[in-house]
């Protein structure tokens, strides 16, 4: 039987720890959670080179464990008001201030992976918005939080849909770590052929302008968009879809803005927005070389993927590489061309996993959906 409560009846939310700006680093022990390290549609986000890591004393109490439950109560961007998240490992992670750590007064009451699920969940999400305070950036509290209403079932079938949603992720994740080995596999091969190869010092050294043209993307506001099937790329990746594209396909994008090294490639025709570059022009330069090379160009100009303030794209045009021969550039595409293809049938699966999770996640918590005749998805959907 389904019962009204607040979440405040089921679990307590405890405030993090003021640490000191003075003693952040890019080096050290641990790292200071952010609501930076949180998805709008919740999930752990790890920032990699923007990691803010600490080297003043810490209390014990606010080393975060694996398995935590935590949630943002500050609005760092928009959609991130109440997100929440399952810290990924032990004795690494501390937990800052306006963050908040959920934690069940009773283990028979609430399962903790269902409480995540809930905190993600559109009803939840809108009361903790609609009780925030502040204008430009907005704030929750741990006791606004707990005065949330919910429906809650009882504790077996809240491990059951917990189950669920879980696996679906799980398979999310398994498939996005076998696209970065597929990916790494990618790169090292570029290296060991285009970068570490004493063959590099054989070739001509030529403008990078000269084997591929980039340009500048469209401006696209969200009220010109229009329902379809063409993928939407800015600085940051994909960010929806419209019904025209402004690029044939495969493409390569990477932002004018964000993240140097970041280079997306688009393999039917897309809109590049405006805080993109694109390349409009291959000159006869194969795809996938031209993505190893953007990236190791990108990277190579700060020593790794770091924050700029922007690129021109003049300036990338003049930077001088060494050109293989093209029958070189091509064998390199042919041979990684099987390992990108493999990546791509996971992207789609990861797509369609989403998809259908997504569609589960409000139906499960309102219901709506007979839970024992709900089967969890197969390892099967992602091969």
């Amino acid at each position: 039987m389904w019962k009204e409560c607040k979440l405040g009846d089921l679990l307590e939310v405890k405030h993090g720890f003021a640490f000191l700006g003075e003693h952040f680093s890019n080096q050290g022990s641990h790292i200071v959670l952010t609501p930076g390290n949180f998805f709008e549609d919740g999930g752990f986000k790890r920032k990699e080179d923007n990691d803010k890591w600490y080297r003043g004393p810490i209390p014990s109490e606010y080393i975060l464990g694996k398995g935590d439950l935590v949630v943002a109560m500050t609005e760092q961007a928009e959609g991130l008001l109440g997100s929440a998240a399952i810290i990924p490992a032990s004795d690494l992670y501390l937990h800052n201030q306006r963050i908040g750590l959920v934690l069940p007064k009773d283990a028979g009451s609430i399962d903790k992976a269902y409480a995540y699920y809930l905190f993600n969940s559109r009803p939840v999400r809108q009361q903790i918005r609609a009780s925030a305070s502040g204008t430009k950036i907005r704030h929750t509290a741990p006791s606004r939080i707990t005065d949330v209403e919910i429906n809650l079932p009882p504790l077996p079938l809240q491990n059951r849909i917990a189950g669920i949603l879980s696996a679906y992720d799980d398979l999310i994740e398994n498939s996005q770590r076998r696209i970065k080995i597929l990916e790494e596999m990618a790169r090292r091969l570029y290296r060991e052929w285009f970068v570490t190869s004493e063959c590099v010092f054989t070739w001509p050294e030529v403008e990078l302008g000269s084997m591929l043209e980039l340009k500048r993307g469209y401006d696209l506001p969200e009220r010109a968009r229009r329902p379809g099937d063409v993928p939407i790329i800015s600085s940051s990746g994909f960010t929806g879809s419209h019904d025209s594209a402004m690029a044939k396909g495969p493409g390569l994008v990477t932002g004018r803005y964000g993240t140097l090294g970041q280079v997306f490639l688009v393999w039917d025709d897309f809109w590049p927005l405006n805080t993109a570059l694109y390349v409009k022009d291959f000159r006869e330069t194969p795809v996938l070389y031209a993505y190893w090379l953007l990236r190791h160009a990108l990277v190579n100009q700060s020593g790794s993927a770091a924050a700029v303030p922007g690129l021109n794209r003049n300036h990338l045009h003049a930077l001088k590489i060494a050109a293989p021969p093209a029958s070189e550039m091509q064998r390199f595409h042919d041979f990684v061309e099987p390992l990108a293809n493999q990546a791509r049938l996971l992207e789609h699966a990861i797509q369609n996993l989403r998809r259908t999770r997504d569609l589960l996640h409000p139906r499960l918590l309102s219901g709506k959906i007979d839970v024992e005749a709900l089967p969890e998805p197969a390892l099967q959907e992602v091969s």
